[in-house]
């Protein structure tokens, strides 16, 4: 199972970017799909998750300002990050909690992605 970003970039404040997490391999369902990120010296934090129902959470610093969605016939999922402030500068990663054909249950990891909100 291999799950791949895109999308991280420089941006200047205020602007948008939008990421895009596609899931690939022998995978027999998705359940959660999140985003996290990790800013240089600093833990891994949450950002935002969807079921896959179409439920969604987001970290307070966010909300109002990302959205998260998911296209189950892809398995992929975005994160559209609007009015973007130089605090959201980190790697982004995507995760998601799957039931592979093979190996059960696992939770995996994308190789993360940078986004840079500068002037």
């Amino acid at each position: 199972v291999q799950l791949v970003e895109s999308g991280g970039g420089l941006v200047q404040p205020g602007g948008s970017l939008r990421l895009s997490c596609a899931a690939s391999g022998s995978i027999f369902t998705i359940y959660t799909m999140y985003w996290y990120r990790q800013a240089p010296g600093k833990q891994r934090e949450l950002v935002a998750s969807i079921t896959s129902g179409g439920s969604t959470n987001y970290a307070d610093s966010v909300k109002d300002r990302f959205t998260i969605s998911r296209d189950n016939a892809k398995n992929t999922v975005a994160l559209q990050m609007n009015s973007l402030k130089p605090e959201d500068t980190a790697v982004y990663y995507c995760n998601a909690d799957l039931r592979t054909i093979i190996n059960g249950f696992l939770n995996s990891w994308g190789q993360g992605t940078q986004v840079t909100v500068s002037s």
